[in-house]
């Protein structure tokens, strides 16, 4: 494996372990609830600039994987969509430059 797709790899963990350590230690502390993480995303303008950020990077990545799985009949890297979204880009970007990044038969 080259060392290009050894960092995806590398950054597709991280970007999977960062988000759930927090997520996890907040929902921990403040309850299961998805309501009151909403709320909390929406604390500020500060929070909501960034959940809008990520919302619209996660739906322009969601496009992109798609489009470039059709043309590539690349399935596997659809992965990346419910890895983005059930995380977050910071899982789904590197996921899918990983996936992208092999060789296909």
């Amino acid at each position: 494996m080259s060392a290009l797709r050894i960092t995806y790899l590398a950054l597709t963990l991280i970007g999977t372990a960062l988000p759930t350590y927090y997520f996890v230690g907040w929902l921990a502390v403040n309850g299961w609830s998805p309501a009151a993480m909403l709320a909390a995303w929406h604390a500020n303008a500060a929070t909501s600039g960034l959940v809008w950020d990520l919302t619209i990077a996660a739906v322009a990545l969601t496009v992109f994987v798609i489009a470039e799985a059709t043309v590539r009949r690349d399935w596997l890297s659809l992965a990346a969509i419910p890895a983005t979204f059930l995380v977050g880009v910071s899982c789904g970007l590197p996921l899918y430059l990983f996936l992208r990044s092999r060789p296909l038969d």
